[in-house]
């Protein structure tokens, strides 16, 4: 077995196991009884694998769902556009995929917030300001982790977000809700975020070979906070000059 394949099948593996481990409270919306359906999501996943592995010894790109494909569990909660009671957007912009780069922000306000609910509101508050304020189209970014470890569903993988000048149309932009300035996010906050991106790469929609860089690095801005900058730094595939 090529040695790209026997990577992709072990990580698909291991993904399988977090899916399985963690449980019909941790999903995507579109899977609510994971747990009920994890034996016929056995054969799903089986053929998927299958799949994978024939399209990575042919070179193929890897695979890539639609916003609205609910087939996929992630290993980690979930919550989307729909649960959270979110306006749809005025217009759309289809993205470029997989995108070279990911650009971590912080909200500053709204301040952090700790379950659902809160951050549900939240995420309404954030969309009243960017669509009725700001006059765009949607919630500027793509994903939202709140400190309950939980992400929250903005555009989605292949929209345009409005959340990086001039860097949109190749980035998926994530914030992490709160103000983090002075203090570092959650270690289940930041573990969701990091999560979050391999979840992209392996789903095709972030590019293997991806930059990692916060929001001040292509605009004059304090945002993601000083501490959250600090911490990404550390993280995989961080890079500190922007092309």
């Amino acid at each position: 077995m090529p040695l790209d394949s026997l990577k992709r099948y072990k990580r698909t593996k291991y993904l399988k196991k977090k899916i399985e481990s963690n449980g019909s409270k941790q999903h995507h919306a579109g899977c609510p009884n994971a747990q009920k359906d994890l034996k016929k999501g056995t054969m799903t996943f089986a053929v998927f694998v299958l799949f994978s592995l024939i399209a990575s010894s042919q070179s193929f790109p890897p695979r890539l769902l639609s916003s609205n494909d609910l087939s996929y569990c992630y290993p980690f909660p979930f919550i989307s556009r729909e649960e959270w009671n979110a306006r749809p957007p005025t217009s759309i912009a289809k993205q470029n995929l997989p995108v070279p780069l990911v650009i971590i922000h912080h909200s500053y306000i709204p301040g952090a917030c700790h379950n659902q609910e809160e951050c549900a509101r939240t995420m309404r508050s954030m969309q009243n300001t960017h669509q009725l304020t700001n006059g765009w189209a949607d919630i500027g970014y793509n994903f939202a982790v709140g400190s309950d470890g939980v992400v929250y569903e903005g555009r989605g993988w292949n929209r345009v977000g409005a959340h990086a000048a001039g860097f949109n149309t190749n980035s998926v932009g994530i914030v992490l809700i709160g103000d983090w300035v002075s203090v570092v996010p959650p270690k289940q906050q930041l573990k969701t975020a990091k999560e979050l991106i391999e979840i992209g790469v392996h789903l095709g929609y972030i590019s293997p070979y991806y930059k990692l860089i916060g929001h001040r690095q292509v605009r004059a801005t304090e945002c993601p906070g000083e501490a959250l900058f600090n911490e990404i730094k550390t993280w995989d595939r961080f890079t500190s000059t922007v092309n």
